[in-house]
């Protein structure tokens, strides 16, 4: 199965993955409107792939077969401050 990846024109380092090039059927009206004009980013084999940068393969696979798509959102900011505490051995 092929499976086509988008960046969102609207939310930084937000991509929605689609069983098929141009085909935005399986999602939701209102995804589309938050996500914006899907820019192409790559078209790939899905099946023949055994990792993917930020995302879980079978996590992609899964939802791609029950929802017809994937979307991925940027991983959240890291707390410096709390961090630097943890390192500090204040907090836990």
């Amino acid at each position: 199965m092929l499976c086509a990846v988008y960046k969102s024109s609207r939310k930084a380092d937000t991509y929605l993955f689609v069983n098929k090039r141009d085909c935005f059927d399986d999602v939701p009206e209102a995804l589309m409107e938050m996500f914006g004009a899907p820019q192409l980013v790559m078209v790939f084999p899905i099946a023949q792939r055994e990792h993917l940068g930020l995302a879980d393969i079978n996590r992609v696979r899964t939802e791609l077969a029950d929802k017809g798509y994937y979307l991925q959102l940027p991983p959240p900011p890291e707390n410096l401050l709390q961090s630097h505490r943890q390192g500090l051995g204040l907090e836990d």
